[in-house]
């Protein structure tokens, strides 16, 4: 696997790293959010999705999104990609959310863990964690974990050592009810939940109301953040596939 961005003890943290700043927003999020505001939900060609990082950035520009984070399952080379493409942008001058827009657009390092929790197959979205760390290795290696591995306490525990928070993946598509899955995540320490999420793949896309709602005050029983996204598999980032 290629090594990017080696850094030192002494470097300055890079801002897609910058997990308080990620924080404030996710603060903020709403039902209005995304997908054309904010989108930390995506995929590219480096795992299961069909954009190139590079085209997912032109078009996350184009879209005006404020901030993202592209979630390839156990890989980050779609966002090293990314990453690469926007600092070239950005140097040219064309790395804004609009053309009238002093703000450049903010890209969080992210990650799709499969793991297990409660008997139950689920995904762990990884946002703001330093790419490099020791710990989180073994989950960017392009497969799912297997055995203690695959345990979603592990793969928790993996993402806050490298500095990232962790985030249950649409918590009412799984074989377990939210009502379960939710509390469970939450006693191995999981800092948020994917409230605004489009179950049956609307056109336009917007979220379940249902399903939100049901999350969202689950979220808030247990002091979870709430996160939004597309879950992006296809050549547009406004809907799902």
């Amino acid at each position: 696997m290629e090594t990017y961005f080696v850094r030192d003890s002494a470097s300055i943290q890079p801002a897609a790293e910058n997990v308080t700043a990620l924080k404030q927003v996710l603060e903020t999020i709403d039902a209005e959010s995304c997908p054309r505001s904010f989108n930390f939900h995506m995929h590219t060609l480096c795992s299961d999705g069909q954009l190139a990082p590079e085209l997912l950035i032109e078009q996350a520009i184009d879209i005006g999104l404020k901030g993202l984070a592209i979630t390839d399952h156990h890989s980050v080379l779609g966002y090293y990609a990314a990453q690469r493409w926007l600092e070239w942008l950005e140097s040219t001058g064309r790395g804004k959310v609009s053309p009238s827009s002093e703000t450049a657009l903010q890209l969080w390092t992210g990650v799709e863990i499969t793991a297990d929790l409660l008997d139950t197959e689920v995904h762990i979205l990884g946002y703001a964690f330093d790419p490099e760390h020791p710990a989180l290795q073994r989950y960017l290696q392009g497969h799912r974990p297997k055995g203690k591995d695959a345990k979603a306490g592990n793969a928790i525990a993996a993402l806050h050592e490298a500095g990232g928070l962790a985030v249950l993946a649409h918590p009412a598509r799984y074989r377990l009810s939210a009502q379960e899955l939710i509390p469970g995540a939450a006693e191995l320490g999981i800092d948020g939940v994917e409230t605004y999420y489009a179950y049956h793949n609307p056109n336009p896309w917007q979220p379940s109301p249902k399903q939100t709602q049901q999350v969202k005050s689950l979220g808030n029983a247990y002091g979870l953040l709430n996160t939004c996204g597309t879950d992006t598999h296809g050549l547009n980032l406004l809907m799902r596939i």
